[in-house]
């Protein structure tokens, strides 16, 4: 994807901080699980490529790609920048491989649907050091995820959705939807 280095290279210097933290996570992770972290990787990097878009452009390039805009994207339009992201990496440069997407598409909310390389994104993007203010238990969900990515997601999203709840606030349903088959798997 050779537009992709111009993307990361007109991303704010902090973000792109972000994004090279996400990758070596990612590729530590990955030689753990047996995941190609050549993969793991081009996912962290491409994970973020839409985070820095002001809401009015997220909202805007979102309905022009016709992603599905339900209340909380609308109240919270930053929750776009995933969708919006992949989208954009497959449309305009070629993203053709779909656990990447897959990956770009829900590293913030997590789904059910995440192969190990996007449960290894989403995690990385939690674990990234400059985020143990917002999760102090990032020690323990950095020891689950070294050993099982399943129970490291179940971990993050059960505290996520018990912190966002009991401080008054939306949760996202595909949150909820990622949890549900999480525990689904667990469960004969």
């Amino acid at each position: 994807m050779p537009r992709l280095q111009a993307r990361l290279a007109a991303l704010p210097a902090g973000l792109q901080s972000h994004i090279q933290r996400v990758k070596d996570i990612a590729q530590e992770l990955a030689l753990r699980h047996g995941v190609d972290p050549r993969q793991a990787a081009l996912g962290a990097l491409c994970h973020d490529v839409a985070r820095a878009m002001p809401d009015a452009e997220l909202l805007r390039r979102a309905a022009e790609l016709e992603l599905p805009i339900g209340l909380l994207e609308q109240r919270v339009p930053l929750l776009l920048h995933g969708p919006v992201g992949a989208e954009l990496l497959r449309r305009d440069d070629g993203l053709a491989d779909s656990s990447i997407y897959q990956a770009v598409y829900w590293h913030t909310t997590g789904d059910a649907c995440l192969d190990s390389l996007g449960q290894i994104v989403f995690l990385a993007d939690k674990l990234d050091s400059q985020k143990i203010g917002r999760y102090p238990y990032q020690p323990l969900l950095r020891e689950i995820a070294m050993e099982d990515l399943d129970r490291a997601m179940l971990e993050f999203l059960s505290r996520e959705l018990i912190s966002l709840a009991g401080q008054g606030q939306m949760v996202h349903p595909a949150m909820v939807e990622a949890r549900n088959g999480l525990l689904a798997r667990q469960r004969p």
